[in-house]
């Protein structure tokens, strides 16, 4: 089947970038590409077209990678903080993913990211430091250092007062003390005087 030629005014996937030159079914070219705007003929008017289209395509990438740049270099010297809810055990409940931070990069610093350019092996589900693939660019590649943080923390454990044989001496209600089957306190006969002198009041 004979192909026909056309230039490429916007990305096309699995064809090829703006400005490219490629052949496709006349089909495909008739009914789909030129009818949405995707590509126009080859043809010598439209060759000249081509050249514009190359120029502004440079121009483009050429602002994107400046843009990128910048933004990266920021990004590389700042921390990603979340604050997630966990369990009595610590553990989180569900995980950061891509999505997640592109918005927290949005909010924090005005970041826009597009959550394409996130790359997590797999999601995240640990409290901590991490650090997170930002492919901003072909030849922009940052890592993003995140912390994530409980935001209801279980409260810490007080110790318990030790109770059996080594908790110690303990006072009964007339203030004696016991230790096993002995008791320790003031002998019966300190008590006499006392109530004499009560007597001869």
């Amino acid at each position: 089947m004979s192909k026909t030629e056309i230039i490429l005014v916007k990305n096309v996937v699995g064809l090829g970038a703006e400005t490219d030159h490629v052949k496709v079914s006349p089909g495909f070219a008739r009914n789909y590409l030129i009818p949405r705007g995707l590509a126009v003929p080859l043809t010598a008017t439209n060759k000249r077209r081509l050249e514009v289209l190359k120029q502004r395509r440079t121009e483009r990438e050429s602002h994107e990678l400046n843009a990128m740049s910048d933004i990266g270099r920021s990004l590389a010297k700042l921390t990603l903080h979340l604050k997630v809810k966990t369990g009595d055990d610590g553990k989180m409940f569900g995980s950061i993913t891509a999505g997640l931070l592109a918005d927290e990069l949005r909010n924090q610093f005005e970041a826009a990211v597009d959550k394409k350019k996130i790359h997590i092996e797999h999601p995240i589900r640990t409290l901590g430091d991490h650090e997170v693939d930002l492919r901003l660019h072909a030849d922009v590649n940052i890592k993003l250092k995140v912390n994530i943080e409980s935001s209801n923390p279980p409260p810490p454990k007080t110790e318990e007062p030790v109770k059996g044989k080594d908790a110690g001496p303990r006072g009964d209600r007339m203030g004696r003390t016991h230790r096993g089957d002995r008791t320790f306190g003031a002998p019966k006969e300190a008590a006499a005087p006392k109530e004499a002198e009560k007597a001869k009041k």
